[in-house]
């Protein structure tokens, strides 16, 4: 039987949580440089406190596998409360250089997990490409 690799990788650098055992991923790079990154949530009690911790924690993925914040090129973020958006935009502002990526804002009753304290306030996943921004 000949083995075959896998198209994709994926890992955990030490700035981002290790999920759990045999339940997901925070990111995956195919062979091809393209990632996707799903389920950040971070840490904080305001909306901007966890919005950039976030955005850190995608940034050293992303950096881990080689590319930059502007290499992502669509966002989805998940708000508990909608009218905070501002707080959301404030954090990201500080984390891309050049033009922000295509992006959806959903307001959620809850997200991340429910044994998260504080709760989280903010959950987002991107995908893009990597060297796309050069």
């Amino acid at each position: 039987r000949q083995e075959t690799q896998m198209p994709y990788v994926s890992f955990s650098p030490p700035e981002a949580p290790t999920p759990p055992p045999n339940t997901w991923s925070n990111i995956k790079v195919h062979s091809n440089g393209h990632f996707y990154v799903a389920g950040i949530v971070g840490t904080g009690d305001s909306m901007y406190e966890q919005a950039k911790s976030v955005f850190l924690i995608i940034q050293a993925l992303i950096e881990a596998a080689g590319g930059v914040m502007d290499d992502i090129m669509t966002m989805q973020i998940f708000v508990t409360r909608l009218d905070e958006n501002t707080e959301v935009w404030r954090a990201r502002r500080e984390f891309f250089s050049g033009e922000f990526p295509c992006s959806t804002l959903i307001e959620a009753a809850r997200v991340g997990s429910p044994k998260v304290y504080p709760p989280a306030r903010v959950e987002i996943n991107c995908s893009g490409y990597l060297g796309g921004s050069r």
